[in-house]
């Protein structure tokens, strides 16, 4: 028989679908499901693009359940499609200020409506450089920031060494078809060369959202 798959308390999930963000609800919950099998590991849960916290909640949630912590980083300036002119550009999120995207303040208001601020430590600064001086393992990678080659192959990099043995990769806005050039490829390509690296298991897919158990060292 297998196993029922961990699903938010309502109000968890009311929260989730009331921030701001464009993960969808299957994808959602596939995520926290994987966020609970994970947080088994006692690690903290790792989240690369936080955005205004969306996806953060789910982790939150997990992890305060699991007796861990939610790691998000992000930059907060916004990724290459949210920039002013793009598709997903948000006018209400740019700091009147310096003229640039600002996403943290909706995010810690995010986390405190929900009542999740105990449970996440919020990283402001760029990927990469925040991997190279982490320290320790994490349980699960939640790979949803830039869709450029450069920034998605930087994320992977970066992050999936510190992944613990039988932890979690999740990557999201995986698009096989070309034409979602833009959106989709870059960490479809990722997803690929992680599984071509043969230190990871597909574990499931739920529309663009893969999850991928660690089974060996290797990136």
């Amino acid at each position: 028989m297998a196993t029922p798959k961990a699903t938010p308390k309502p109000e968890i999930l009311a929260a989730f679908e009331a921030a701001k963000g464009f993960m969808p609800v299957r994808e959602g919950l596939a995520l926290y499901d994987a966020a609970v099998q994970a947080g088994a590991l006692g690690l903290p849960l790792l989240e690369v693009g936080t955005y205004c916290g969306r996806s953060t909640l789910l982790l939150a949630d997990a992890a305060r359940a699991a007796g861990t912590v939610a790691v998000t980083v992000d930059h907060h300036r916004g990724s290459e499609e949210q920039q002013p002119g793009w598709e997903y550009h948000d006018a209400t999120v740019v700091d009147p200020e310096v003229g640039l995207m600002d996403t943290l303040p909706t995010f810690r208001r995010t986390l405190h409506k929900a009542g999740l601020e105990d449970h996440v430590i919020a990283v402001v600064g760029r990927s990469p450089q925040v991997a190279r001086v982490w320290g320790g393992p994490v349980g699960l990678v939640f790979i949803d920031g830039g869709h450029t080659d450069e920034h998605a192959n930087g994320d992977y990099e970066g992050w999936a060494p510190h992944l613990a043995e039988g932890g979690l990769l999740v990557i999201h806005d995986v698009f096989p078809d070309p034409v979602d050039e833009f959106t989709g490829q870059a960490p479809y390509r990722v997803y690929l060369r992680a599984l071509a690296s043969g230190a990871f298991t597909e574990v499931s897919a739920t529309d663009s959202l893969r999850v991928l158990r660690r089974t060996r060292a290797g990136v």
